[in-house]
């Protein structure tokens, strides 16, 4: 009986076509080139809002593109005291501070028990919390402010701290559900077993281990209300002194467009994008975490 023995050929040995190595750094030129396209259209607005700001009216309007001759610091002293941007800004941090709480709260704790309990409606109550993100905002103005007109929150704090709950609480919740579902089912269950009530294993233990989601979605939610435009025009448009910071900002481009102060709107603008600056260069990481958690798990 006769044996053949094939020859061994390791992957080192195989020879590579130069045409693979020529396809490889064509793609990798092109990806390269791809994601510097897209930082320049993605951060080259901001950057000349940013040093626009810095320039009177005058340059503004003789060379749009230019660079600053001098920066002049006025401008955000103008937007912040005489186009109230500080008062619309105080406005906002409050407002955020009551929705923003009760959007994480109410999400995670409506999440939790859809994600580890089973009850009779469950999938009934998750698909219609999906359904609320499939459903515009702009059907619901005209039922929303006959709703609050008669329960007398219309031009109140309280009345758009729960609007904005409300418009989050959809996309919150079933986020949180996907993230619920990974943790592990055995510290639950051992907690319960030491006697550990309902509340106190999800306040002390399941939410602390849901911490990356919850940081996640808290930035979504936080950038999302700050921006938030229409429900605040549709709720909030009696007093000026209780203007949001987007509402100040429209009413300063219209009053500061006819003013000619240029300079005192790029400068307002500039004011809002900080906080959404500081808050994604601050939390990024937590951010990919907590959106890659539910995969690596």
């Amino acid at each position: 009986m006769t044996t053949t023995t094939v020859p061994r050929t390791d992957a080192a040995d195989v020879p590579r076509r130069e045409g693979d190595s020529a396809g490889g750094a064509t793609l990798n030129v092109f990806s390269h080139a791809f994601l510097v396209l897209w930082v320049v259209l993605a951060a080259g607005p901001l950057v000349w809002v940013a040093l626009t700001a810095f320039r009177p009216s005058t340059e503004i309007l003789s060379d749009p593109m230019g660079w600053p001759a001098s920066f002049h610091w006025e401008n955000f002293t103008n937007a912040w005291t005489e186009a109230s941007i500080g008062q619309y800004a105080l406005n906002s941090v409050i407002i955020l501070a009551g929705s923003l709480t009760g959007t994480m709260l109410l999400g995670s704790m409506a999440a939790y028990v859809i994600a580890r309990f089973t009850f009779p409606g469950n999938r009934l109550i998750f698909m219609l919390f999906a359904g609320g993100m499939m459903f515009p905002v702009i059907l619901a103005l005209v039922p929303l402010f006959a709703v609050m007109e008669n329960f007398g929150l219309l031009d109140t704090r309280p009345g758009l701290m729960i609007a904005y709950i409300a418009y989050s609480l959809p996309f919150t919740t079933f986020f949180l559900t996907s993230f619920f579902r990974t943790l592990p089912t055995g510290v639950q269950e051992a907690a319960m077993v030491d006697g550990a009530s309902h509340t106190r294993t999800f306040f002390q233990i399941m939410l602390p281990m849901a911490k990356p989601g919850l940081v996640s979605i808290g930035i979504f939610n936080f950038l999302g209300q700050w921006n938030q435009y229409l429900l605040p025009l549709l709720l909030n448009n009696e007093e000026e002194s209780r203007y949001v910071l987007p509402q100040g900002l429209a009413t300063l481009a219209v009053s500061q467009g006819y003013r000619g102060d240029w300079g005192a709107l790029f400068a307002g603008l500039t004011i809002a994008m900080l906080p959404v600056l500081v808050v994604y260069a601050v939390f990024q990481r937590q951010v990919q975490a907590g959106l890659t958690a539910g995969a690596l798990k």
